[in-house]
């Protein structure tokens, strides 16, 4: 390894470049460092060359993350190993030990309780803990709720009377030769008075955690066993007590659901991301059920896809577990870039072949299906808690006015979106956010109607002219009264509160520099010169300021970013739906174009009847004709005209809004 360079007075990734040729192209780890010598991020190549070179690039052309480490560095240093395995399992042990700041750091996304037994301990016992694992004792889950832990472990120690009880407990009970209450009710053998042996309790705690490690079916079966051998043999009280474990034990067991008939052990992992953040959620399944469930969320820190998601968290996951964590099948969304590697690492780890696939159909891709909506649902309860909570909209607030060098603190922020299909059916959205949270009542749609063809600069021009010009007439025309918050404009006729009279103090746009600048000519025509313009870019979520050449850049972990995302993704999802409705009546019109007898009036009736194509596909003749105007001859029309459709395929891509036929 080469030495690391002292650190220079001239930042930059240029200052630091190490010598053509000397890195080399063998397998290996590398670690950049700042100007204190604190490692910053760590990374694994197959080849050091190629990819460390690839950091000293124009920084204009990296990823503003990349770009911000880059330039935070002031060294970069390496190790080469003979192995791409041993590559992977350097590069845990440097996360692990230095913490990197720009590595992706995967949080918990709440504290998830375990199942422990502590067979290091004479007489061991079971218990429900959270937090870090320590040695000398086997755990089970993680589950999602310490209730449902404590249920199951209720019902088996009634076949498995080990015990549960607290050191304290049991040294009290030891003293007075007395067995606490659960001693007393069979739960417990009651070790700490002798009532059993340290071998014969050993020999029970075996048989607990053998049957919560997943081997429930033979030993449900030797209790059964010895229920008909002791009813055989006319011992019908023990019979009796061995058909009330027997209870328990399907009691408990259906508890944890059979997802999986063939009794695999695997983890099934799914993601839910966006822009800024991901969210992972884990399934652990063993004999076929469901043992627990476990989620993160992770700042996203570079442009890799879901493969180096996944990449990133297997390497967090697994690296360092020992055999028992590991089952036999990983199912994934995504391959890793190096799943052979991963395979190699977690078989040799596990000891017998550890496969990471893609579940494509059958009960696995269902089950991965399942988990990938619990990680959207865990994903939007995240961002729920993080924009409802006060202080970090203050705080998200504040940097905005900060970034942007704006005079006040922009409490109402409007943004604006443009959606089209080729040229047609442009519309724009309008979405208001007061104190860093929608004001959904205060939306607003445009059908833009001024412009031909595909433009998406000169509808910015229009929807942004429209709306200011109604704040000016707005302003001029109403009469300020007293409100329960403050002053408010109404109208001098009819008393109602004029929404579109009040300014906001941030206009955000969906775009570049093109649609800030059209924002801001607009306004600028319309003689207002008091609100501040700028434009969010989605590939990089750069901010981009009028007449400015470069935009702001705000830290990936910046809360004023991420409030600025969110406005901009919900003007978004607005002008989609409306474009979406819009479209689909346009296509309904265009269906029925050719029906004799069928005039505009009574399209738009039978458009406001259904409300959507799909419907009137489903609906029988009988039920078009109970459309008010539409009689039955015309009915039958409509159904044949929707019949001779029926060979097309309709679709929105949800990624655009866009409706296409095929």
């Amino acid at each position: 390894m080469p030495p690391a360079p002292p650190p220079r007075s001239t930042r930059g990734p240029l200052s630091y470049r190490p010598e053509p040729g000397s890195i080399p192209t063998l397998p290996g780890v590398y670690r950049f460092r700042d100007s204190k010598g604190r490692v910053i991020y760590v990374g694994k190549a197959k080849s050091l060359r190629p990819r460390l070179s690839s950091y000293f690039q124009d920084v204009g052309n990296l990823h503003p993350r990349t770009a911000t480490m880059v330039t935070t560095a002031a060294s970069v240093e390496w190790t080469t190993v003979k192995t791409e395995v041993e590559a992977l399992q350097l590069e845990y042990s440097w996360i692990k030990e230095f913490d990197p700041r720009f590595n992706v750091k995967y949080r918990d996304d709440k504290s998830y309780p375990w199942l422990a037994v502590t067979v290091g301990e004479e007489f061991p016992r079971v218990m429900v803990g959270r937090g870090a694992k320590r040695k000398g004792t086997r755990y089970f889950g993680p589950y999602g709720h310490a209730w449902a832990i404590r249920e199951t472990v209720d019902l088996l120690l009634r076949v498995f009377p080990m015990r549960s009880c607290s050191n304290g407990v049991f040294k009290r009970s030891s003293q007075i030769g007395r067995p606490c209450l659960l001693g007393y009710i069979d739960k417990c053998a009651a070790p700490c008075v002798g009532n059993v042996s340290a071998e014969e309790h050993r020999a029970i705690v075996d048989d607990f955690c053998d049957f919560l490690a997943g081997q429930t079916t033979s030993f449900v079966r030797r209790v059964e066993k010895e229920m008909y051998a002791a009813s055989d043999a006319l011992d019908f009280e023990k019979a009796a007590r061995l058909r009330d474990d027997l209870g328990a034990l399907n009691k408990a067991l259906e508890k944890q659901a059979v997802v999986l008939g063939d009794g695999t052990d695997a983890d099934v992992i799914a993601l839910a991301e966006d822009p800024l953040e991901v969210a992972v959620q884990i399934f652990y399944v063993r004999g076929g059920r469901i043992r627990g469930q476990r989620g993160w969320v992770a700042d996203r820190v570079d442009e890799g896809g879901t493969d180096k998601l996944v990449d990133d968290f297997l390497l967090q996951l697994y690296a360092g577990a020992t055999a028992d964590e590991i089952p036999r099948e990983i199912l994934v969304p995504a391959l890793p870039p190096d799943v052979a590697t991963y395979e190699t690492l977690l078989s040799d780890l596990r000891g017998s072949k550890v496969a990471i696939r893609i579940p494509q159909r059958g009960d696995k891709r269902a089950l991965q299906q399942t988990v990938a909506q619990n990680a959207a649902q865990s994903l939007m309860l995240h961002k729920t808690r993080r924009a409802s909570d006060l202080t970090t909209r203050n705080r998200a607030l504040e940097e905005i006015q900060d970034a942007l060098g704006l005079d006040e603190v922009p409490l109402r922020i409007e943004c604006y979106d443009v959606s089209n299909l080729q040229g047609t059916e442009v519309v724009a959205s309008m979405v208001v956010f007061e104190d860093g949270l929608a004001r959904k009542s205060e939306y607003r749609r445009f059908v833009i109607k001024g412009v031909d063809g595909q433009n998406d600069v000169a509808s910015m021009d229009e929807v942004i002219t429209r709306r200011f010009r109604r704040l000016l007439d707005e302003q001029s025309t109403s009469t300020e009264v007293a409100g329960d918050n403050g002053p408010m404009l109404v109208d001098p006729e009819t008393g109602r509160a004029r929404k579109f009279a009040y300014a906001p103090g941030l206009v955000v746009v969906d775009g570049g520099p093109p649609q800030v600048a059209a924002a801001q000519r607009a306004l600028t025509e319309l003689g207002i010169v008091d609100i501040p313009v700028c434009g969010l870019a989605k590939r990089l979520e750069e901010v981009w300021l009028p007449d400015q050449e470069d935009p702001v850049i705000l830290a990936r972990s910046s809360e004023g970013l991420y409030l600025l995302q969110r406005i901009r993704d919900e003007a978004h999802r607005f002008a989609i739906t409306h474009h979406r409705s819009r479209r689909s009546k346009t296509m309904v019109e265009s269906l029925l174009d050719d029906v004799p007898g069928l005039g505009e009036v009574r399209r738009k009736t039978l458009m406001k009847y259904f409300g959507s194509l799909k419907k009137l596909r489903e609906a029988t003749v009988e039920e078009i004709a109970m459309v008010p105007g539409i009689g039955e001859r015309t009915a039958g029309a409509i159904k044949e005209a929707v019949e001779q459709r029926s060979g097309k395929t309709v679709s929105v891509n949800t990624a655009t809004g866009e409706i296409e036929e095929g």
